[in-house]
């Protein structure tokens, strides 16, 4: 066992006592910690009560402490949060008070066993057959993807996906802030941010590896997740014969996704005009996906839309080419409901073509109603 898998064995074995028959069972993919006298786990897309508790709030921010200084970060009144990964791939962040009102407040967001391939996804009902070979089809032409969606709706699982589709003999380099995902191929490069000394000294941001990714030839960058000033910097890296970039962005639908992505560019250090990065963003972003976690618990693509530039009034053009309108809910709760092309033809149907890519005209026709 590694030093730091020991740190964190010792860990849960002397202070989260109260949580442990969670982390071993796989049927709980997060665990929430809302101070000591309250803990939910989610089961299915569900949250769950549960009746564990912690002893007490010392004892609980006693386990928050032996957690990061076992990952290698620090978390006190003057940095009262903390991000990280725990040795088995599992996520966690914790904010202790006095921000947290609650007590410590914990989640623990667990590492899926799991390996996720299309065949999978398509049976989980995650997307469509149709769906799926034209999200192939985008990653093998090199579209510039952004993956938008609300936190667990999925969006590291689809992106772990995608880049594992990415046609063989070129590099990787994935920058996250704190080290997520799990991408199977055979060349990939990974880069986690580093947090500074109480004087701020040694820090590394995820802005300052993205302008590293663009010396070290890549065919290829990965954001994590997109939510600062790097920004910027993706969007010059797709503008720069970067084909094939991909990042994730919190928000609820892809015209939300461009805002967003507009907005965390406008809050850097770049000096430009808003004119000529909203050129700049609809020339860098092809295909935009969104997922959503649905009321049943499910994740699911719900649209996969293609950006086409900007309008005489300073407008995104997009196209929808997938979507999923029209759910019904069943008697048991389940959301019924299909990934359907809108009718509208991707911009680069002609470039699928010319590469023979085996996805005829008819497949993207509006299907009528029963």
């Amino acid at each position: 066992m590694s030093e730091d898998m020991s740190a964190f064995a010792a860990a849960i074995q002397n202070f989260l006592g109260p949580v442990i028959p969670y982390l071993e069972d796989d049927s709980v993919s997060e665990i929430l910690i809302n101070g000591p006298d309250q803990i939910f786990v989610e089961i299915g897309g569900k949250l769950k009560l549960t009746e564990s508790r912690f002893p007490s709030e010392d004892e609980l921010r006693a386990a928050v402490n032996n957690i990061a200084q076992s990952v290698g970060r620090r978390i006190s009144e003057d940095n009262p949060r903390l991000d990280g990964r725990l040795p088995d791939g599992s996520r966690i962040h914790a904010v202790i008070p006095p921000c947290s009102r609650n007590g410590t407040t914990l989640s623990i967001r667990k590492f899926k066993k799991v390996e996720v391939d299309f065949k999978q996804y398509i049976e989980w009902g995650a997307i469509n057959l149709d769906g799926a070979a034209f999200l192939n089809a985008c990653m093998f032409l090199g579209k510039n993807i952004l993956v938008s969606g609300g936190t667990g709706s999925g969006k590291t699982t689809l992106l772990n996906l995608l880049c594992s589709s990415t046609p063989k003999g070129q590099r990787i380099l994935v920058i996250e802030d704190a080290s997520e995902l799990d991408i199977k191929y055979e060349h990939v490069v990974s880069f986690e941010t580093q947090m500074g000394d109480p004087e701020g000294k040694g820090k590394v941001s995820m802005q300052d590896l993205l302008k590293s990714a663009l010396r070290l030839r890549p065919d290829r960058i990965i954001v994590g997740e997109v939510r600062g000033s790097e920004a910027m910097e993706l969007v010059n890296a797709m503008n720069t014969g970067h084909k094939g970039c991909l990042g994730t962005i919190h928000s609820n639908s892809p015209a939300d996704a461009i805002v967003r992505l507009e907005s965390l560019a406008m809050g850097g250090d770049a000096k430009i005009s808003l004119t000529a990065l909203q050129y700049q963003i609809s020339s860098a972003i092809d295909v935009i996906i969104q997922v959503s976690r649905l009321s049943d618990g499910s994740r699911r693509i719900t649209e996969i839309t293609e950006v086409l530039g900007i309008d005489e009034d300073e407008n995104y053009i997009t196209n929808v080419i997938y979507d999923m309108s029209g759910m019904i809910r069943a008697a048991d709760g389940t959301m019924i409901g299909e990934l359907k092309p809108t009718g509208n033809l991707p911009s680069f149907m002609e470039e699928m073509e010319g590469n023979r890519i085996p996805i005829p005209r008819s497949k993207f026709q509006k299907k009528k109603a029963a």
